[in-house]
Formats: C-alpha cells, sequence, structure tokens
C-alpha cells in the first residue's frame, strides 16, 4: 500500500480538497493535536484507508520530525457540526477507529467529540461496541459549557482553534510540509 514508506500529498489530493483536517501543533502538555470536520465523502473504503494512513503518518511526523521517543500521541478533535442523518458513515466511523487501534496502538491519548447532535448519540453507542476498552476510555463528549472549559484547560487555550474557544488559527494539513 506505501512502496515509498509514506503516501504523498498527490496520492491523496481528491480527500484534501474537502479541507477538513487541520493540524494544531503540540498541545501544553506536549501532546500533538488534530482537528477534524466530519465530512462522509470519501468513494471507496481502499482510497478511505489511504487517506487514514496519510492522515496519521503525516500528523506524527510533522509534529516529531527529529525529536521522535517512540511514543508519540495524538490528541484528536471530531467536530461533528456538520454530521447530518444523510451524511453519517457508521461504517467509516468504526473502520477509521479501528485501523487506528489496530496500525496505531497506543498513538491516542485522547479523542474529544464536540457538536453532537442528539441524534448522534444513539450512532456513538453503536459505534463504541465495535472499539476496545482502552479507546472508549479515550473518548470524551463535549457537550455542556463546562465541559467545554475543562477541553479548553485540558489541551491549552493556545493550540485550541478559535472555533471552539480558544487562541490558535486552523492549520490544513495539506498545507504542512513534511521531510519524511
Amino acid at each position: 500500500m506505501v512502496p515509498l514508506g509514506y503516501i504523498t500529498d498527490s496520492e491523496v489530493a481528491d480527500e484534501s480538497v474537502a479541507e477538513k483536517v487541520y493540524f494544531q501543533g503540540l498541545s501544553k502538555n506536549g501532546v500533538l493535536m488534530i482537528t477534524l470536520n466530519y465530512s462522509a465523502s470519501i468513494d471507496t473504503f481502499a482510497s478511505y484507508a489511504e487517506y487514514v494512513v496519510h492522515l496519521l503518518d503525516k500528523t506524527i511526523a510533522s509534529s516529531f520530525n527529529g525529536r521522535e521517543i517512540g511514543n508519540e500521541k495524538l490528541i484528536g478533535i471530531l467536530d461533528l457540526q456538520n454530521i447530518t442523518y444523510s451524511n453519517v458513515d457508521v461504517r467509516g466511523m468504526i473502520t477509521g477507529f479501528q485501523f487506528l487501534q489496530a496500525y496505531y496502538p497506543e498513538r491516542l491519548a485522547t479523542c474529544y467529540l464536540l457538536h453532537m447532535p442528539q441524534f448522534f448519540v444513539t450512532i456513538w453507542r453503536f459505534v463504541c461496541r465495535f472499539l476496545d476498552k482502552a479507546t472508549q476510555q479515550k473518548m470524551r463528549i463535549v457537550m455542556s459549557e463546562e465541559q467545554k472549559q475543562e477541553f479548553i484547560r485540558e489541551v491549552g487555550e493556545d493550540v485550541v482553534p478559535e472555533e471552539y474557544g480558544g487562541r490558535a488559527k486552523l492549520v490544513l494539513l495539506q498545507d504542512v510540509v513534511v521531510n519524511y
């Protein structure tokens, strides 16, 4: 799947056009942070898997290049503001999280789910059945103002995007240059 050892930006250009993944830098505790705006626009499983590998590899490589210690983690923000009944891809969500569990074990420090609509609660319970207990414990649903403030305190106001109450600007993942 990756003859060069990584997937180039040009190989996933169709997905990058959607502008749904952002690189936020390091949290106040030195953990890499990325933001994903939910979008179910991927055509095939193969292109989805390729995009997930590209996303994770580029994210990890771009934040720690030259400073690797072997246990690099990441914080994910999954923004569900644009999710609707018609664009929910339950299979894709399950596959994405299972991919993370199987091929990038222990990379996920925490995943914050923001702007979760009420209808999605039932869907999320179903998705969780396919996740191992360790991954489930890393998921944090942010719905109340108190939870939002706790999220900002935990991650750090300087890296939380302005859209979510912090001070950081969103930086598209495809704009990040990595020297593999």
